[in-house]
Protein backbone atom coordinates (compact mmCIF):
# COMPACT_ATOMS: atom_id res chain seq x y z
CA UNK A 1 0.00 0.00 0.00
CA UNK A 2 1.31 3.66 -1.20
CA UNK A 3 2.37 5.85 1.71
CA UNK A 4 -0.05 8.65 2.15
CA UNK A 5 1.48 11.77 0.84
CA UNK A 6 0.16 13.75 3.74
CA UNK A 7 2.08 12.03 6.54
CA UNK A 8 5.52 12.66 5.04
CA UNK A 9 4.15 16.32 4.47
CA UNK A 10 5.33 16.01 8.46
CA UNK A 11 8.98 14.94 7.59
CA UNK A 12 9.13 17.58 4.72
CA UNK A 13 11.34 20.71 6.50
CA UNK A 14 13.67 17.83 8.19
CA UNK A 15 14.02 16.30 4.78
CA UNK A 16 14.57 19.28 3.45
CA UNK A 17 17.45 20.51 5.64
CA UNK A 18 19.37 17.74 3.96
CA UNK A 19 18.71 19.35 0.50
CA UNK A 20 19.88 22.70 1.26
CA UNK A 21 23.57 23.01 1.82
CA UNK A 22 23.70 21.01 -1.52
CA UNK A 23 24.41 22.61 -4.73
CA UNK A 24 20.81 24.36 -5.38
CA UNK A 25 18.40 23.97 -8.23
CA UNK A 26 17.76 25.97 -11.31
CA UNK A 27 14.71 27.46 -11.57
CA UNK A 28 12.19 29.33 -13.65
CA UNK A 29 9.26 31.15 -13.24
CA UNK A 30 6.03 32.00 -15.18
CA UNK A 31 3.83 35.20 -15.36
CA UNK A 32 0.63 36.29 -16.92
CA UNK A 33 -0.42 39.63 -18.63
CA UNK A 34 -1.99 41.68 -16.25
CA UNK A 35 -5.56 42.67 -17.51
CA UNK A 36 -5.90 46.16 -15.44
CA UNK A 37 -3.55 48.89 -13.93
CA UNK A 38 -3.79 46.99 -10.75
CA UNK A 39 -2.92 43.48 -11.86
CA UNK A 40 0.22 45.36 -13.61
CA UNK A 41 1.45 46.73 -10.37
CA UNK A 42 0.71 43.33 -8.93
CA UNK A 43 2.62 41.42 -11.18
CA UNK A 44 5.66 44.11 -10.99
CA UNK A 45 5.46 43.56 -7.28
CA UNK A 46 6.15 39.57 -8.21
CA UNK A 47 8.71 40.29 -10.49
CA UNK A 48 10.82 42.54 -8.56
CA UNK A 49 10.03 40.44 -5.83
CA UNK A 50 11.73 36.91 -7.13
CA UNK A 51 14.05 38.49 -9.27
CA UNK A 52 17.41 38.31 -6.82
CA UNK A 53 16.38 34.10 -7.18
CA UNK A 54 18.41 34.40 -10.73
CA UNK A 55 16.08 32.47 -12.46
CA UNK A 56 17.13 30.57 -15.64
CA UNK A 57 14.37 32.91 -17.44
CA UNK A 58 10.79 34.24 -16.83
CA UNK A 59 7.61 32.65 -19.05
CA UNK A 60 4.70 35.10 -20.13
CA UNK A 61 1.78 33.14 -21.28
CA UNK A 62 -0.69 34.06 -24.07
CA UNK A 63 -4.26 33.30 -23.95
CA UNK A 64 -6.64 31.29 -26.22
CA UNK A 65 -6.82 32.57 -30.03
CA UNK A 66 -3.91 34.77 -28.74
CA UNK A 67 -6.08 37.48 -26.71
CA UNK A 68 -3.38 38.68 -24.62
CA UNK A 69 -1.06 39.55 -27.57
CA UNK A 70 -0.69 42.75 -27.05
CA UNK A 71 -0.44 42.37 -23.55
CA UNK A 72 2.28 39.44 -23.74
CA UNK A 73 4.28 41.24 -25.75
CA UNK A 74 4.34 44.55 -23.73
CA UNK A 75 5.12 42.57 -20.49
CA UNK A 76 7.87 40.50 -21.98
CA UNK A 77 9.65 43.73 -23.82
CA UNK A 78 9.21 45.53 -20.44
CA UNK A 79 10.80 42.44 -18.76
CA UNK A 80 13.74 42.74 -21.47
CA UNK A 81 14.00 46.75 -20.82
CA UNK A 82 13.39 47.29 -17.89
CA UNK A 83 15.07 44.17 -15.72
CA UNK A 84 18.28 41.57 -16.12
CA UNK A 85 15.90 38.47 -16.38
CA UNK A 86 15.75 36.47 -19.44
CA UNK A 87 12.39 36.88 -20.75
CA UNK A 88 10.02 33.72 -23.09
CA UNK A 89 7.37 34.26 -24.72
CA UNK A 90 4.59 32.05 -25.12
CA UNK A 91 3.85 31.69 -28.79
CA UNK A 92 0.42 29.63 -30.23
CA UNK A 93 -0.51 28.29 -33.45
CA UNK A 94 -4.61 29.00 -32.49
CA UNK A 95 -5.63 32.19 -34.70
CA UNK A 96 -2.53 32.55 -36.64
CA UNK A 97 -1.58 32.66 -39.96
CA UNK A 98 2.05 31.25 -40.65
CA UNK A 99 3.03 34.87 -42.12
CA UNK A 100 1.48 36.21 -38.56
CA UNK A 101 3.65 33.51 -36.50
CA UNK A 102 6.86 34.99 -38.40
CA UNK A 103 6.05 38.34 -37.94
CA UNK A 104 5.29 38.19 -34.51
CA UNK A 105 8.69 35.82 -33.87
CA UNK A 106 10.93 38.69 -36.09
CA UNK A 107 9.71 41.22 -34.09
CA UNK A 108 10.42 39.43 -30.59
CA UNK A 109 14.09 38.70 -32.47
CA UNK A 110 14.82 42.20 -33.33
CA UNK A 111 13.72 43.38 -29.47
CA UNK A 112 16.23 41.31 -28.34
CA UNK A 113 14.09 38.52 -26.99
CA UNK A 114 15.42 34.61 -27.81
CA UNK A 115 13.42 32.74 -25.84
CA UNK A 116 9.95 31.31 -26.99
CA UNK A 117 7.58 28.75 -25.83
CA UNK A 118 5.76 27.21 -28.57
CA UNK A 119 2.36 26.00 -27.65
CA UNK A 120 -0.25 24.55 -30.07
CA UNK A 121 -2.57 26.79 -27.60
CA UNK A 122 -6.42 26.20 -27.00
CA UNK A 123 -9.52 25.30 -29.35
CA UNK A 124 -11.18 28.31 -29.82
CA UNK A 125 -14.77 28.80 -29.15
CA UNK A 126 -15.54 26.86 -32.57
CA UNK A 127 -13.85 23.82 -31.01
CA UNK A 128 -11.67 23.82 -33.88
CA UNK A 129 -7.47 24.07 -32.61
CA UNK A 130 -7.08 26.47 -35.94
CA UNK A 131 -9.28 28.52 -37.80
CA UNK A 132 -7.92 28.61 -41.14
CA UNK A 133 -5.69 24.98 -41.14
CA UNK A 134 -4.82 25.76 -44.52
CA UNK A 135 -2.50 28.82 -43.44
CA UNK A 136 -1.36 27.68 -40.10
CA UNK A 137 0.62 25.79 -38.31
CA UNK A 138 -1.55 22.71 -37.23
CA UNK A 139 0.51 21.77 -34.53
CA UNK A 140 3.27 22.52 -31.96
CA UNK A 141 5.82 20.33 -33.99
CA UNK A 142 4.37 22.80 -36.76
CA UNK A 143 5.19 25.58 -35.28
CA UNK A 144 8.76 24.57 -33.75
CA UNK A 145 10.28 23.84 -37.33
CA UNK A 146 8.67 27.11 -38.35
CA UNK A 147 10.22 29.23 -35.67
CA UNK A 148 13.38 27.81 -36.27
CA UNK A 149 13.06 28.57 -40.03
CA UNK A 150 12.76 32.70 -38.72
CA UNK A 151 16.19 32.62 -36.06
CA UNK A 152 17.87 30.25 -33.88
CA UNK A 153 15.68 31.10 -30.88
CA UNK A 154 15.63 28.91 -27.72
CA UNK A 155 12.54 26.72 -27.87
CA UNK A 156 10.46 25.17 -24.52
CA UNK A 157 7.47 23.03 -25.46
CA UNK A 158 4.88 21.18 -23.35
CA UNK A 159 5.12 18.10 -22.13
CA UNK A 160 2.25 15.90 -19.91
CA UNK A 161 2.95 13.76 -17.36
CA UNK A 162 -0.41 12.52 -17.38
CA UNK A 163 -0.87 12.62 -20.86
CA UNK A 164 -2.95 15.43 -22.90
CA UNK A 165 -6.86 14.65 -22.85
CA UNK A 166 -6.84 15.00 -26.46
CA UNK A 167 -3.97 12.26 -27.14
CA UNK A 168 -4.98 8.88 -28.11
CA UNK A 169 -2.92 6.93 -25.78
CA UNK A 170 0.25 7.84 -23.39
CA UNK A 171 2.30 6.47 -26.40
CA UNK A 172 0.37 9.13 -28.92
CA UNK A 173 1.75 11.75 -26.48
CA UNK A 174 5.29 10.57 -26.76
CA UNK A 175 5.37 10.33 -30.22
CA UNK A 176 4.41 13.96 -30.40
CA UNK A 177 6.65 15.43 -27.88
CA UNK A 178 9.16 13.59 -29.30
CA UNK A 179 8.27 15.32 -32.78
CA UNK A 180 8.47 18.32 -30.93
CA UNK A 181 12.02 18.21 -29.63
CA UNK A 182 12.99 16.70 -33.24
CA UNK A 183 11.21 19.77 -34.81
CA UNK A 184 14.33 21.80 -32.38
CA UNK A 185 13.11 22.38 -29.20
CA UNK A 186 15.19 22.48 -26.27
CA UNK A 187 13.59 21.42 -24.05
CA UNK A 188 9.84 20.49 -22.63
CA UNK A 189 8.14 21.99 -19.28
CA UNK A 190 5.69 19.42 -17.95
CA UNK A 191 1.95 20.74 -16.74
CA UNK A 192 1.47 20.66 -13.36
CA UNK A 193 0.77 17.40 -11.18
CA UNK A 194 1.02 16.54 -7.44
CA UNK A 195 1.95 13.03 -7.67
CA UNK A 196 5.70 13.14 -8.17
CA UNK A 197 5.85 9.42 -8.77
CA UNK A 198 3.75 10.30 -11.91
CA UNK A 199 6.35 12.86 -13.30
CA UNK A 200 9.17 10.32 -12.54
CA UNK A 201 7.57 7.28 -14.66
CA UNK A 202 7.00 9.85 -16.82
CA UNK A 203 10.30 10.78 -17.36
CA UNK A 204 11.53 7.38 -17.42
CA UNK A 205 9.09 6.78 -20.30
CA UNK A 206 10.38 9.58 -22.48
CA UNK A 207 13.64 8.47 -22.12
CA UNK A 208 13.02 5.03 -22.97
CA UNK A 209 10.95 6.53 -26.29
CA UNK A 210 14.83 8.18 -27.40
CA UNK A 211 13.79 11.41 -25.68
CA UNK A 212 16.86 12.91 -24.66
CA UNK A 213 16.14 17.03 -24.09
CA UNK A 214 15.58 18.18 -20.34
CA UNK A 215 12.39 17.68 -18.98
CA UNK A 216 10.99 20.19 -16.65
CA UNK A 217 8.53 19.19 -13.90
CA UNK A 218 6.33 22.30 -13.67
CA UNK A 219 5.07 22.94 -9.64
CA UNK A 220 2.06 25.05 -9.13
CA UNK A 221 2.04 26.41 -5.31
CA UNK A 222 -1.56 26.04 -4.52
CA UNK A 223 -3.53 29.34 -3.22
CA UNK A 224 -7.01 29.06 -4.49
CA UNK A 225 -7.95 25.06 -4.41
CA UNK A 226 -10.93 25.56 -6.29
CA UNK A 227 -9.36 27.14 -8.81
CA UNK A 228 -7.20 24.50 -8.92
CA UNK A 229 -9.07 21.83 -9.34
CA UNK A 230 -10.88 23.64 -12.17
CA UNK A 231 -7.45 24.05 -13.60
CA UNK A 232 -6.90 19.92 -13.66
CA UNK A 233 -10.34 19.15 -14.38
CA UNK A 234 -8.91 21.02 -18.09
CA UNK A 235 -5.79 19.62 -18.80
CA UNK A 236 -6.13 15.86 -17.09
CA UNK A 237 -4.25 16.51 -14.18
CA UNK A 238 -5.28 14.44 -10.97
CA UNK A 239 -5.78 16.27 -7.56
CA UNK A 240 -5.36 13.34 -5.33
CA UNK A 241 -7.64 12.64 -2.43
CA UNK A 242 -4.89 12.92 0.07
CA UNK A 243 -4.79 17.14 -1.69
CA UNK A 244 -8.55 17.88 -1.13
CA UNK A 245 -8.28 16.63 2.73
CA UNK A 246 -5.35 18.93 3.15
CA UNK A 247 -7.13 21.99 2.08
CA UNK A 248 -10.57 20.66 3.71
CA UNK A 249 -12.05 23.41 5.82
CA UNK A 250 -9.63 26.22 4.51
CA UNK A 251 -11.80 27.98 2.40
CA UNK A 252 -11.88 31.44 4.79
CA UNK A 253 -8.42 30.70 6.19
CA UNK A 254 -5.99 31.83 3.79
CA UNK A 255 -3.06 31.87 6.15
CA UNK A 256 -3.44 28.33 7.05
CA UNK A 257 -3.84 27.59 3.25
CA UNK A 258 -0.45 29.37 2.74
CA UNK A 259 1.13 27.24 4.99
CA UNK A 260 -0.11 23.91 3.79
CA UNK A 261 0.29 24.94 0.18
CA UNK A 262 4.06 25.44 1.00
CA UNK A 263 4.27 22.17 2.37
CA UNK A 264 3.00 20.12 -0.48
CA UNK A 265 5.13 21.76 -3.18
CA UNK A 266 8.15 21.97 -1.01
CA UNK A 267 7.48 17.57 -0.27
CA UNK A 268 6.86 17.65 -4.11
CA UNK A 269 10.31 19.57 -4.73
CA UNK A 270 11.91 17.42 -2.00
CA UNK A 271 10.80 14.17 -3.41
CA UNK A 272 11.85 14.91 -6.95
CA UNK A 273 15.26 16.74 -5.75
CA UNK A 274 15.92 13.32 -4.08
CA UNK A 275 15.74 11.61 -6.98
CA UNK A 276 18.01 13.77 -9.60
CA UNK A 277 15.97 16.52 -10.97
CA UNK A 278 17.83 19.72 -11.09
CA UNK A 279 15.30 22.28 -12.78
CA UNK A 280 12.16 23.46 -11.48
CA UNK A 281 9.17 25.35 -13.72
CA UNK A 282 6.78 27.60 -11.05
CA UNK A 283 3.79 28.35 -12.13
CA UNK A 284 3.53 31.58 -10.17
CA UNK A 285 -0.06 32.71 -11.01
CA UNK A 286 1.35 36.44 -10.59
CA UNK A 287 2.01 36.03 -6.63
CA UNK A 288 5.38 35.26 -5.08
CA UNK A 289 5.40 35.19 -1.99
CA UNK A 290 4.98 31.08 -2.12
CA UNK A 291 7.30 30.69 -4.60
CA UNK A 292 10.12 32.34 -3.44
CA UNK A 293 9.65 30.48 0.18
CA UNK A 294 9.70 27.12 -1.66
CA UNK A 295 12.59 28.56 -3.91
CA UNK A 296 14.61 29.42 -0.40
CA UNK A 297 13.63 25.77 1.80
CA UNK A 298 15.88 24.63 -2.00
CA UNK A 299 18.79 26.48 -1.50
CA UNK A 300 17.88 28.93 -4.06
CA UNK A 301 18.46 32.16 -1.93
CA UNK A 302 18.44 35.80 -3.14
CA UNK A 303 21.46 37.12 -4.40
CA UNK A 304 21.26 40.05 -1.80
CA UNK A 305 21.51 37.26 0.76
CA UNK A 306 24.04 35.63 -1.22
CA UNK A 307 26.46 38.15 -1.16
CA UNK A 308 25.49 39.61 2.40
Amino acid sequence: MATDPLKSLQRTFVQLRELIPATPPRVSFEFFPPKTPEMEAALWESIIRLAPLRPSFVSVTYGAGGSTRDRTHHTVKRILAETQLKPAAHLTCVGHSKAEIEAIARDYWEAGVRHIVALRGDATADGKPIPHPSEGYRYADELVAGLKQVADFEISVAAYPETHPEAKSPKADLDHLKRKIDAGASRAISQFFFNGEVFLKFLERARHAGITAPIVPGILPVTNFAQVVRFSKLCGTEVPAWVARAFEGLDNDPRTRQLVAAMIAAEQCRQLRAAGIEDFHFYTLNRADLTFAICHLLGVKAEAAVSS
